[in-house]
């Protein structure tokens, strides 16, 4: 018997300083051993924007504020029988220094300069990058 798979819903966040962007380093499929924008998934009765800044701060003790809706990332992974629909938001403000709080899902969090972004990127980081200069609000790296 076949399992059916319908798509869940995620959120994401592009937090920019001083050109870098806040990434974190995944230890779970799908997407293990890349780095990403901080996000998750969105809880039942939850608006995302209420679910991207619970997930934030969860992920990586960062409070985040003045959301704006920067793309949505629609990631179709039959390998991993997985479909996630995340609206990704550009955090104009936030405060507190990044750390990893979800040790068992994070093996990083770290500043990365836009000229140099690690090589494993997830698909929605790509998508939010691509975003991000479409919109003119970073230069192309």
């Amino acid at each position: 018997m076949t399992r059916e798979i319908f798509p869940r819903v995620g959120c994401g966040a592009v937090l920019l300083k001083n050109n870098a962007l806040l990434l974190v380093h995944r230890k779970r499929d799908p997407e293990s051993d890349h780095w990403g924008l901080p996000g998750g998934k969105v809880d039942p009765f939850e608006t995302v924007p209420q679910a991207v800044v619970r997930e934030i701060k969860e992920e990586t003790g960062v409070h985040i504020t003045h959301l704006r809706l920067l793309c949505l990332v629609d990631h179709i992974a039959p390998d991993h029988s997985a479909h996630w629909v995340a609206p990704v938001y550009l955090a104009e403000k936030f405060e507190g220094k990044p750390s990893v709080k979800e040790p068992n899902a994070l093996a990083g969090v770290k500043w990365c300069p836009l000229n140099a972004l690690p090589a494993k990127l997830t698909y929605a980081t790509h998508i939010a990058l691509k975003a991000l200069y479409a919109q003119n609000i970073v230069a192309q790296a």
